[in-house]
């Protein structure tokens, strides 16, 4: 064999191999130290894009969860105010139904009975006013659809999370045709000779009848009264009334295509066309018309935006004027209607555009009740006033659509409570879970393997450590052959 000095081959080699494996011990060390096998970017660069992108998906998960927490009790909080309204409002009801028993009462009670009304209707003012989590008022109409009408017998009633706010000019509505009631009108006179002979009346609304046979001392107005007086005591809503021709002739009292009715006289043309036989009544008209040009849906004296519009979405509106302007395509101008749209958007989700909306309800007197059509010109809950019969039994008419007001609004918020942000915090704290494993098994190092590496790696080292001190033993030898 040859021997060399100058370079030690061998030697090289043995240092080359040592440094490996120092590297390697290295390496597996820190693997080990940290728990990960991922500790800088030339341990995997393309791992480590994966694994970083996964971390803030993960860190924006995290924190959507938290948005949705707190969100829920947010709404946990708007919703405990308004079951205080709703509590308040079936006492007012109350109040309203002693009051209209006009015959036991007398003027001090009725007062009585309206100064507490006037209580709770300031401490509704106050609920809604001073109802707040952290800084942000809940229920003053500030995080709902706000809207002012300009036009005559035109008001704003309501509007969703779909409809936008509107230019400062405000939305244009205009009308084809006006909303009427359900009717029925005799064709002949009811005359005492058919009264003498008993003629009878009956009437059907609502699952609901009433009847009258006449009696040989009525008179027309008496008999057409008296069949009036049967039909409000068994609770139909209808008007019965007879002309300056002694013609029968019944109205329902509310607008539109869904409240009808039948009924029947015992003589043909008095007010059924066949004798002993109901007619239904002809069918009264939904309002209809067009919102900012867009299509909208009638329902008595209410229209509604149709969902797929761009803009009046959810809006609603009421008319009770008359069509005075001039008529165009679209109907006749009755006025505007400008629109604020404030509801409160949640971030949920960890993208951008990841939200939801839900829009809150002013919850003042004066905004509860609104748009129910009654003898007292009540025009909403804080105007209502029970010193009379009569206001007492319009008062129930308001207190009942304010009470429906409330419900719809704690409904819209307990689904909303449930179906996004509950459902939401259970998809997201699932991703987060599943997320995490993904990452883990990218970063995360497997700490059994990663012992077997140390080991080897350690013995290896060794090794290389015990070859290198034998390379550089090795051109020892050389002296031999000078001692010869």
């Amino acid at each position: 064999m040859s021997l060399r000095i100058n370079h030690n081959i061998n030697s090289i080699n043995a240092h080359r191999n040592l440094q490996r494996n120092s590297g390697k011990v290295s390496q597996t060390l820190q693997r080990l130290s940290s728990g990960m096998s991922l500790n800088s970017a030339s341990d995997g660069p393309a791992a480590l894009v994966a694994s970083e992108n996964m971390r803030a998906q993960i860190a924006s998960i995290d924190q959507a969860l938290k948005n949705s927490e707190v969100s829920v009790s947010m709404v946990q909080t708007a919703e405990s105010a308004l079951g205080e309204l709703n509590s308040m409002l079936v006492g007012m009801r109350q109040l309203a139904i002693h009051a209209a028993n006009e015959g036991a009462n007398d003027e001090k009670m009725a007062e009585a009975d309206q100064n507490e009304i006037s209580n709770m209707i300031s401490a509704i003012d106050r609920i809604s006013t001073f109802t707040r989590f952290g800084g942000k008022r809940l229920l003053d109409g500030s995080n709902g659809v706000s809207g002012i009408a300009v036009g005559e017998g035109l008001q704003f009633v309501d509007g969703t999370t779909k409809t936008k706010s509107s230019e400062a000019e405000g939305y244009e509505v205009a009308i084809k045709s006006l909303a009427t009631q359900a009717s029925l009108k005799g064709t002949t006179a009811l005359t005492e000779e058919m009264i003498r002979g008993g003629e009878t009346f009956m009437i059907s609304e609502g699952g609901k009848s009433a009847s009258y046979t006449t009696r040989e001392t009525d008179s027309v107005e008496s008999a057409v009264r008296n069949f009036a007086a049967a039909a409000e005591n068994a609770g139909l809503n209808v008007s019965i009334s007879v002309d300056e021709n002694d013609v029968v002739q019944v109205l329902h009292n509310q607008y539109g295509s869904k409240h009808t009715f039948e009924a029947l006289s015992s003589s043909g043309g008095v007010l059924s066309e066949n004798g002993n036989t109901f007619q239904s009544s002809n069918a009264g008209q939904d309002l209809s018309g067009k919102i900012n040009g867009e299509a909208a849906i009638g329902e008595g004296k209410t229209l509604t935006g149709v969902d797929g519009n761009e803009s009046t979405a959810g809006l609603k509106i009421r008319f009770e004027g008359q069509l005075t302007g001039e008529a165009t395509e679209d109907g006749t101008s009755v006025g505007r209607v400008r629109v604020s749209q404030n509801a409160l958007v949640f971030q949920v989700g960890p993208g951008r555009g990841q939200t939801v909306k839900v829009a809150i309800r002013d919850t003042a007197a004066n905004q509860l009740g609104r748009g129910v059509s009654n003898d007292s010109n009540f025009e909403s809950l804080e105007d209502i006033n029970v010193r009379s019969e009569k206001g007492a039994q319009d008062s129930l008419a308001i207190i009942d659509q304010a009470i429906n007001d409330v419900s719809t609004t704690r409904a819209e918020l307990g689904s909303f409570q449930k179906n996004t942000l509950e459902v939401n915090i259970a998809n997201m704290q699932t991703a987060s879970e599943n997320l995490a494993a993904a990452e883990s098994n990218i970063r995360d190092v497997d700490m059994a393997k990663e012992l077997a590496n140390f080991t080897r790696n350690n013995l290896m080292m060794e090794s290389s450590t015990a070859m290198l001190s034998q390379a550089n033993h090795m051109p020892r030898k050389v002296l031999s052959l000078l001692d010869d």
